[in-house]
């Protein structure tokens, strides 16, 4: 991937840059995709039925629905997302398996990592919006991630669609003072 966040949000002030503090997971540092959203309530089973679909590029976004101290996603769901052709994932909470996800060619961002798993069935919430770090994400909507965080672009609008040259050169300008005045 070649573009990067950092230009997209400078090119795009419509961009939404999430706040939260996300460490990268898996062989790929970089993904963007569309995306598909589930919300833990009571247990992954949510988050089951969409890693064995096909992912066909997309980006899952899993918010822990304030889930604290239990990992939402792990190797076993890695894998089947790798397997399924998802881009990526982004999880609003903890995973569990770092060494076996990070050998995987997948891009996983999350809070950090823990041993202890999430509660096993339950129900969940499969393709609404979701709300954390201080932006929306909505299923269909183009999410970009990489090394300096997760970003959402407006709904209908692509990283191929945005201009950076220019705003790459506005800031070199300005860092080696030869900007316009």
């Amino acid at each position: 991937m070649s573009i990067k966040t950092i230009d997209l949000c400078d090119a795009c002030d419509q961009a939404q840059a999430c706040a939260l503090p996300f460490v990268g997971f898996g062989r790929r540092r970089a993904f963007a995709g569309d995306i598909r959203t589930a919300r833990y309530t009571d247990g992954i089973s949510a988050l089951r039925v969409l890693v064995n679909q096909a992912g066909n590029g997309q980006v899952l976004v899993i918010d822990a629905g304030g889930l604290e101290w239990r990992a939402l996603f792990g190797d076993v769901m890695a894998g089947l997302a790798t397997r399924n052709g998802w881009a990526g994932v982004v999880v609003n909470g903890l995973i569990r398996d770092r060494a076996e996800i990070d050998e995987m060619d997948i891009g996983v961002k999350a809070l950090g990592t823990i041993p202890r798993r999430a509660d096993m069935g339950g129900r969940g919430e499969i393709d609404l919006p979701v709300h954390f770090g201080g932006i929306t994400f909505s299923p269909g909507a183009r999410l970009i991630a990489d090394e300096d965080g997760v970003i959402v672009l407006p709904q209908g609008l692509t990283e191929s669609n945005i201009n950076v040259a220019d705003a790459i050169a506005a800031t070199a300008g300005y860092v080696t003072g030869s900007a316009p005045k």
